[in-house]
């Protein structure tokens, strides 16, 4: 019961946390926080035919292109990718909620962004201890980006 209570807790975390980041950065990028977004290596590409935002993570490849990458991988090949994009991913949303403690205006957002840096924190740990647990070498360059200063 406790297990499954957790279960619910981290899945419930994890949603809120998706939701929030895309929310933050969809923000940094449509309004051109090109200051937010360097900080947190969003680059926003504009090209010469068309403007075009793209986010992109520390490990320079946007969401859409990490999850393209774990399409056609199975078993741990996608269990390997999946957890270290997700300690990315989840890295990315501590480091825009902890700017959201000090510099968001009301207090339900300051009071997300400590749900969102508790939970993604816990899962992190959860998902590293994995990594250990299972052979995952941090040393590969997927399972690096969370070294990589996001």
């Amino acid at each position: 019961m406790k297990n499954q209570k957790f279960i619910l807790i981290g899945a419930a975390a994890f949603i809120v946390g998706l939701l929030a980041s895309g929310a933050i950065a969809a923000y940094a990028v449509n309004g051109n926080h090109t200051g937010v977004m360097n900080m947190y290596a969003m680059h926003n590409a504009v090209s010469s035919d068309e403007k075009t935002a793209t986010t992109t993570s520390a490990s320079g490849m946007s969401m859409d292109e990490m999850t393209t990458d774990l399409k056609g991988k199975t078993g741990d090949a996608f269990d390997k990718a999946f957890i270290s994009e997700m300690i990315v991913h989840h890295q990315g949303a501590i480091d825009m909620a902890n700017l959201a403690l000090t510099n968001a205006n009301h207090q339900e957002v300051k009071d997300l962004a400590k749900n969102i840096t508790t939970a993604q924190t816990t899962e992190i740990q959860q998902m590293k201890d994995w990594q250990t647990q299972w052979g995952y070498t941090s040393n590969s360059m997927m399972g690096n980006h969370d070294m990589m200063g996001m």
